[in-house]
């Protein structure tokens, strides 16, 4: 069973312990590939050389996390897949628990995992944020599942069977939102989405690609929060309108502004940077434009 599972990792000049340490938490009998966003043929080579169950796709530029799974699904032959992120480690049962879910008795689109090590943030929620209370307290089913209307896109796990994998993920966007925004479509086509209490991992958050690296300092802020901001515009608008969009968005709009001219005034660079970032990503989103902005150092 656990050989009809591929793992997709997406990647972009991720720091090579943390993605050794994911790879290493993962059942040495389940296939991964590995799309790589960039063209680092050393990097194929030398993983490829490691790891005798990992193939490494170059996709030849950074498509973000959206296209880069839609690039590794149309590469993949098993019916299951698992998207995972870089800096993600799986608990010692993960795979054994998995397979209650590939056997093929449960009907689902997508499973959710849950944290082993941070119970405080929710790995899934409602559409509508008021019922997240409700679905906190909705008792598992007998396979350790609860229907929810999104999880976290850090680790989850797709039948392929429910889905079409040339209808994935948006490519509009490039970073933040897509999971849900997957998840409202599946849910528009009566597919099923679990959070599973089984089936458990470790984020580390933001440690994934080159492009939010800490050591970026300053421009990792301004990368993260205008990313933020324009895909919350961009899924307010999709999923409402143009018009909801900016009531929903106006108040973060207006704070952004404001809080950019206080810290320009007492010198503090990055907190002026931050809402300069959410403000411009407003903007652009606002105007039509796409997501386009990058940690320009990585390309120097």
């Amino acid at each position: 069973m656990i050989q009809d599972l591929t793992i997709i990792i997406v990647t972009y000049k991720t720091n090579h312990k943390i993605l050794a340490d994911c790879i290493d938490s993962i059942d040495k009998e389940v296939k991964i590939l590995i799309v790589e966003n960039s063209n680092e043929l050393n990097f194929k080579k030398n993983l490829e050389k490691e790891y005798k169950n990992v193939t490494v796709i170059l996709s030849g530029k950074n498509l973000g996390y959206g296209a880069g799974n839609n690039l590794g699904f149309k590469n993949i032959s098993t019916r299951y897949g698992l998207i995972s992120n870089p800096d993600i480690i799986y608990h010692k049962d993960f795979f054994k628990n998995i397979t209650n879910y590939i056997s093929g008795k449960i009907n689902f689109s997508i499973i959710g995992v849950s944290y082993f090590e941070d119970e405080a943030n929710l790995p899934y929620g409602s559409f509508d944020n008021k019922k997240d209370y409700k679905l906190k307290l909705q008792d598992y089913d007998a396979y350790n599942l609860k229907e929810v209307d999104w999880v976290v896109g850090c680790s989850l796990l797709l039948d392929t069977k429910n889905l079409d994998k040339n209808d994935l993920f948006d490519e509009n966007y490039f970073l933040y939102f897509e999971e849900i925004d997957l998840c409202r479509k599946v849910k528009s086509k009566y597919g099923n989405i679990f959070n599973s209490s089984i089936l458990k991992v470790k984020h580390l958050g933001h440690q994934g690609s080159a492009a939010t690296d800490p050591s970026y300092s300053i421009e990792t802020e301004m990368f993260r929060n205008w990313h933020w901001m324009w895909s919350s515009f961009y899924y307010h608008k999709k999923h409402n309108n143009y018009f909801t969009a900016i009531i929903k968005m106006s108040g973060k709009f207006i704070k952004s502004i404001l809080k950019f001219f206080i810290f320009t005034v007492f010198y503090d660079k990055k907190k002026q940077t931050m809402y300069f970032a959410r403000f411009y990503g407003i903007f652009c989103s606002m105007i039509g434009l796409k997501s386009f902005y990058r940690v320009k150092s990585l390309f120097d």
